[in-house]
């Protein structure tokens, strides 16, 4: 039974591996579940057992997406409550996440007019899961008068991660222009963000390492 267990969760994998880059290479229209079964070396009553449509493996295409940000997000008790801390630690990994699916988010962003509702829901549920678990850490750090009171925080959050969204599209795009690294525009980021939101004083943006004006 393990045996069996083991080998239906790797064919599983198998298939949202194959089904991510078909999704990203033909988009969600041209995307089929032949070609994604072919990708995956599967035939298509393999895959149908496994995802009974295609919605069903955009879907999980997605969780495995965010599945970082999810996990880091699931145990916020164990968060320190610092905010440039815990928000650095999150940018981390939502850029990681971010640079492995880039031409899965460029297929998102470049077919968002043509996606059907189906996929479309998706995409909602999925981001608005994931942001609302940022937003329930920002309120608490207004419970704890550490986060300002006026800000309305779903924006706020939408604000923050399209920033480091940004700045993945434009370092991918045009890497030999930029004079700063990744890790320099997220610490920014973070500090420009933090900085915006705290009712605290906190540090300095060094000025050595932003150099943003080098921004062409």
């Amino acid at each position: 039974m393990e045996n069996l267990g083991s080998k239906a969760a790797q064919t599983r994998a198998r298939l949202i591996k194959a089904a991510t880059e078909v999704f990203a290479s033909c988009g969600l229209a041209g995307a089929t579940t032949r070609e994604i079964a072919r990708v995956a070396e599967v035939n298509e009553v393999t895959l149908f057992r496994y995802f009974p449509s295609k919605e069903q493996l955009l879907a999980a295409v997605i969780q495995q997406v965010i599945a970082l940000q999810a996990e880091a997000l699931a145990h916020q008790d164990e968060w320190t409550q610092d905010l440039h801390i815990d928000l650095k630690h999150y940018a981390k990994l939502y850029n990681q996440m971010l640079e492995e699916h880039e031409a899965l988010i460029r297929m998102f962003i470049g077919e968002a007019k043509r996606h059907p509702d189906a996929a479309r829901q998706i995409l909602h549920d999925a981001c608005q899961s994931l942001n609302e678990q940022l937003v329930r850490y920002l309120r608490k750090g207004q419970e704890n008068g550490t986060v300002c009171l006026e800000l309305e925080l779903k924006p706020v959050v939408d604000m923050f991660t399209g920033m480091l969204l940004s700045g993945m599209l434009r370092r991918t795009a045009t890497p030999s222009t930029l004079s700063y690294s990744s890790e320099c525009y997220i610490d920014n980021c973070v500090k420009l963000f933090v900085r915006g939101i705290s009712t605290l004083l906190v540090e300095p943006i060094d000025t050595n390492t932003a150099n943003l004006s080098s921004i062409q």
